[in-house]
């Protein structure tokens, strides 16, 4: 696992280019603190922090070819190297060192950009051709590793992280609009966007090539829903899904150093945790962390599962100080605005981790490939009220008495009727996002106010052309997957772990398992009121009932009861009046009447205020 960065820029001279890489790399030591290198010639730079996971003692990055030729550094893992090494034995290549990186730079060199549809794993990598001047850029089909660049006429800028490319010198550092006002709706900023308006993300399943004559963008994979599987009996199906996540998990334990797993005691972590133990010769760690406020803790329903599978299990009970102790320390961490809090338990929980092991899976992917999440039913619901309803229901809603309970009863209507008003896909977004478009109005000075001349979302109806699938709420997994998978849930679950050096993988989205799933029929996915029905049934096979049929719970915080209580003041300090008049980003008199209102329980504008002070928080850091 490693974080790399790098840039092209021909009039530069050696030393200049060896101090920025070097300045570069220095941002990104915390996510690779074994190792560090680079490679700097008359054309460009490239250099990677090394977390070392497989091949302790050789793999230093950059790795070359043996004639010297190409360069690669790689952030991820490849599971199936071992046999496409051996497929390349085959044909006559010689490997200096055990890393799954050398096999990528040698199937790269013989199939060309090819070569990423046989790799089955997580990956941004760049391979830089020295003879012929050649940058080559991939990301991994669903966007796990993350992948910044900034272009121009005269330089071509990457890295794994925004704070490292920032470092070089020559990107104008200019806010975003376009993006802040998709962070207001979505909660983070999507790509190909990033809050920099110079700098841009790499999209899932995309390539690039950078050369002397220009700039080549391609993309490589999509997932598709059709053809369906419309044959074979529930068992045949069932069983071939058992299959499928157990060779996921098993090929996701190659390890040179110790691993684990992540336990909530929910269906999808307790599965992986029951795979991972299957397939190990003694007994596998597993790690939860609990809270002191009961609508928020799992760690009960974690410990029948470890009883259950056998596992050596560890778990600790954090109070409401420790978490938030831990705010300051992650928003300062953050490259860009993110505003789910759930980021915060899942940095305690790889901070814990990290004390026993080095890798951990998880259980992350699998609401949107088997429809998982609540939203997919109320939309489901939704289809039976038309656009109008949701003017006369919402004012309705908004009566009832406000609850600080992890997704309580009035929270869900109230975000369920203000969705109403939107078609169907964007409904989606509105429930699981934060402002909508006459709130943003309201929020917004008239100077940041991005117009959308044509839709709210356009970036969801550029993505829904390639949605294949027939059934209308089927479409919300395909929304999910590209941008509240890819934007939110990668992101936390990345920026959590690597800032505390543990790597995190994910086996649901071995593109075997998740390919199955697309091309499932939605019924056998979301079956009536039952939510995840194929996987379910899996599960059932390995895990007590009450663990597979018990409800969902997200993995939250107390953040309502919060910011009336111990993070008043400093809500209080970055939404104050004066602080936003005098920055004339957000109109301070609505922000105030948010903060009232939830502060007098007329409302609950937890989402709404935490999204806001998140990027106060960020915007504080880089622009003031």
């Amino acid at each position: 696992m490693c974080l790399f960065s790098g840039f092209i820029q021909s009039n530069l001279s050696l030393e200049k280019k060896e101090n920025i890489i070097k300045s570069m790399l220095s941002k990104i030591e915390h996510r690779g603190p074994d190792d560090s290198g680079y490679f700097v010639d008359d054309w460009g730079a490239i250099g990677m922090q090394r977390l070392s996971i497989i091949d302790l003692n050789t793999g230093h990055q950059p790795i070359f070819s043996a004639d010297k030729r190409y360069s690669i550094v790689f952030n991820g893992e490849i599971y199936n190297y071992k046999d496409l090494k051996r497929q390349l034995i085959k044909k006559g290549y010689t490997f200096q060192t055990q890393t799954d990186t050398e096999v990528v730079l040698a199937l790269f060199i013989q199939q060309g950009p090819s070569c990423l549809n046989e790799l089955n794993g997580m990956f941004a990598l760049a391979i830089y051709d020295t003879k012929e001047h050649e940058l080559f850029l991939a990301r991994d089909r669903f966007g796990i590793k993350p992948m910044y660049y900034s272009k121009a006429p005269h330089y071509f800028a990457f890295a794994s992280e925004l704070k490292a490319i920032l470092q070089f010198p020559y990107i104008e550092k200019e806010l975003d609009i376009e993006a802040l006002d998709y962070y207001l709706t979505m909660e983070s900023v999507p790509a190909p966007y990033s809050m920099i308006k110079s700098v841009k993300k790499m999209m899932p399943g995309e390539y690039m090539l950078i050369n002397q004559d220009g700039f080549i963008k391609t993309k490589y994979y999509d997932l598709r829903f059709r053809p369906k599987e419309t044959n074979g009996s529930i068992f045949d199906k069932k069983m071939e899904l058992d299959r499928l996540l157990n060779d996921s998990v098993a090929a996701r334990m190659v390890s040179d150093v110790p691993l684990g797993a992540f336990l909530s005691g929910g269906v999808d972590s307790s599965l992986i945790a029951h795979y991972l133990q299957k397939n190990s010769s003694s007994k596998i760690n597993t790690f939860s962390i609990g809270f002191e406020e009961k609508s928020f803790d799992e760690t009960s329903y974690a410990q029948k599962v470890a009883g259950h599978i056998g596992s050596k299990h560890y778990q600790a009970r954090f109070t409401t100080k420790e978490l938030l102790n831990l705010l300051p320390k992650i928003t300062d961490k953050l490259d860009e605005p993110f505003a789910d809090a759930s980021l915060i338990p899942t940095f305690l929980l790889s901070q814990y981790t990290r004390e026993n092991v080095k890798v951990a899976l998880s259980g992350d992917g699998a609401d949107e490939l088997f429809a998982g999440y609540p939203t997919y039913y109320a939309r489901k619901i939704g289809e039976y009220f038309p656009p109008f309803t949701g003017k006369i229901l919402n004012p309705l809603a908004q009566i009832l008495p406000v609850s600080h309970k992890n997704i309580s009863l009035d929270f869900k209507l109230k975000k369920f009727t203000a969705g109403l008003k939107y078609p169907d896909d964007l409904r989606h977004i509105m429930w699981l996002g934060s402002f909508d478009s006459t709130q943003k109005q309201k929020v917004l000075s008239p100077a940041y106010q991005f117009a959308r001349k044509y839709n709210e979302c356009p970036i969801l109806e550029q993505h829904l052309r390639n949605c294949d699938t027939e059934d209308n709420w089927e479409r919300s997994l395909y929304i999910d997957m590209r941008f509240y998978l890819q934007d939110n849930m990668l992101v936390k679950v990345d920026r959590a772990s690597m800032y505390n050096s543990l790597e995190v993988r994910v086996p649901f989205l071995d593109h075997n398992v998740a390919e199955f799933a697309m091309r499932q029929p939605a019924e056998l996915k979301y079956k009536g009121k039952e939510s995840k029905h194929l996987l379910k049934k899996v599960a059932l096979l390995h895990l007590p009932e009450e663990i597979v049929h018990r409800p969902k719970k997200g993995f939250g915080i107390p953040l309502s009861k919060w910011i009336k209580e111990d993070l008043f003041d400093l809500f209080n300090d970055y939404l104050n009046e004066d602080r936003l008049k005098k920055q004339g980003i957000f109109n301070a008199e609505y922000v105030q009447k948010l903060f009232r209102n939830h502060i007098k329980r007329k409302q609950d504008n937890r989402k709404l205020l935490y999204t806001l002070l998140i990027f106060q928080i960020w915007y504080d850091k880089h622009f003031m």
